[in-house]
């Protein structure tokens, strides 16, 4: 038992969103039990990079994809009122079941776990702009995407039998230190030299949104009594399409930006192995805009305010190259570039240049 039980719970806590909803919290007070599969000694260790206090934290272990969870540990969670739930498995290739196991079987299980918090003030289940809503339709949309829609229709059908207090967040690309994978991707292409074309075109928009503003709206959704009930799509407007927002990042850091583009209708029709693109991934490349007007107002009310997003991506794009894109040991910002090529993985050493952006080697 703990002197002071904790008021909050997230699961996923080790994911990109997660831990970061989990410094949030604790930055606020508050006392989290940061929900995990196994051994939670790399979130300790990436909270204290982030000189986040851990004092109010407590880890238990869980399993999302059975009944009760599976949670072990002496925590006592009699008093949780706050569940958040970013457990999910993102990653395309999967196999149906195995998609439906975590973003649908342990999606309703957090569900009824939470309904029996008997002071339980929110449910916050986090989704997805292109699923929300959606028919989960596994043969046009893909395992991971299909998952996620028919997880989101699970999610609001056991809560309203259940009669659990839910408010859906439906977040666009997040974007932030750590964060390799889905728009990663491409960026790393584009680092590169390995885009010669643009996937999708003009008009494509791929929303994104600040890791950071994302932990601090999640956090402050129970705060409010007006969120109950509702889903909010979270995400910057004034994201560039996606031919200037790669123009944008090329510029940056220093790289040519792809001259031409391919449409969407046609990448579907080519082969993998010509194109490179998961066929997943190409859902994603649409024009479709969505509804923010509810969340942006409710961000106004809790005095929440978005970072201008091309800082916000330039910040990301050069986290992204000192990172190595997730592939190795972090680079040195203070070590230039050593003029060799990169070698695969590891996409060579690059540095800040007098207006603050990333060069990339030359060969």
């Amino acid at each position: 038992m703990t002197p002071h039980p904790p008021d909050s719970i997230v699961f996923g806590a080790t994911g990109f969103l997660g831990r970061s909803i989990v410094a949030e919290l604790l930055r606020q007070g508050r006392r989290v039990a940061a929900a995990v599969r196994g051994p939670g000694d790399r979130l300790t260790s990436w909270l204290a990079g982030q000189e986040v206090s851990t004092a109010g934290m407590t880890v238990v272990t869980c399993d999302v994809t059975v009944p009760g969870l599976g949670l072990t540990g002496l925590t006592d969670l009699a008093g949780v009122r706050d569940v958040y739930n970013a457990a999910a498995r993102f990653a395309f290739g999967l196999d149906v079941a195995e998609a439906r196991l975590a973003n649908v079987t342990g999606a309703v299980n957090v569900t009824e776990w939470a309904a029996a918090r008997t002071g339980l003030r929110r449910l916050v289940h986090v989704s997805g702009y292109r699923v929300s809503g959606a028919e989960p339709d596994y043969r046009r949309l893909g395992p991971y995407e299909a998952s996620k829609a028919e997880g989101d229709a699970a999610v609001r059908r056991r809560a309203r039998e259940l009669d659990v207090p839910l408010t859906i967040v439906n977040p666009a690309t997040v974007i932030g230190p750590g964060q390799f994978i889905g728009l990663a991707s491409l960026v790393h292409d584009l680092w590169r030299g390995r885009l010669p074309v643009l996937p999708g075109g003009p008009g494509v928009f791929v929303p994104v949104v600040d890791i950071g503003y994302l932990a601090r709206f999640m956090a402050a959704v129970p705060e409010h009594e007006e969120t109950a009930g509702r889903a909010y799509w979270v995400l910057d407007d004034d994201t560039p399409e996606l031919p200037e927002l790669v123009a944008l990042l090329a510029s940056h850091l220093g790289v040519r930006a792809p001259r031409r583009s391919i449409p969407v209708w046609l990448l579907r029709r080519l082969p993998r192995a010509l194109t490179g693109a998961d066929p997943e991934t190409l859902s994603f490349l649409s024009d479709d805009r969505y509804d923010t007007a509810p969340a942006r107002a409710f961000a106004g009310r809790a005095g929440l305010r978005m970072p201008p997003v091309e800082q916000a991506l330039r910040r990301w794009a050069d986290d992204l190259v000192t990172a190595r894109f997730g592939a190795g040991p972090p680079m040195s910002p203070e070590i230039p570039g050593d003029g060799s090529p990169a070698s695969p993985g590891s996409p060579g050493n690059g540095s800040p240049d007098p207006a603050g952006r990333t060069r990339r080697p030359t060969s």
